[in-house]
């Protein structure tokens, strides 16, 4: 996990190769040590990628749903500026969503 123990697919990419790496070496050198010590780490990246990604997904639904009912709030009392804005954060939530969708 990144220092504020919050998950980051950026992080999770860094240790899933990097325990791929030292999988690799160990499985060169035979040393078990490295290869199950490549392997937990990779495992472990992984877990936070998906973690991150999935944190992610639910924050832009959040920020989609928020934006819709302004958005239907703004139009029905005639807030313009609300209306415009729940727009936005509903197509800033559907973007999140997008990046962080599921393979």
């Amino acid at each position: 996990m990144s220092m504020n123990d919050s998950p980051s697919k950026t992080n999770g990419q860094f240790h899933s190769m990097k325990g791929s790496m030292m999988e690799g070496v160990g499985n060169l050198t035979g040393s078990t040590s490295w290869q199950n010590s490549g392997k937990k780490e990779h495992t472990e990246g992984e877990a936070e990628y998906k973690a991150a990604q999935a944190k992610g997904y639910a924050e832009g639904t959040m920020d989609r749903m928020t934006g819709m009912k302004d958005s239907v709030v703004g139009a029905v009392t005639g807030d313009k500026m609300q209306q415009t804005e729940g727009n936005m954060m509903k197509d800033k939530g559907k973007m999140q969503q997008e990046t962080n969708k599921s393979e």
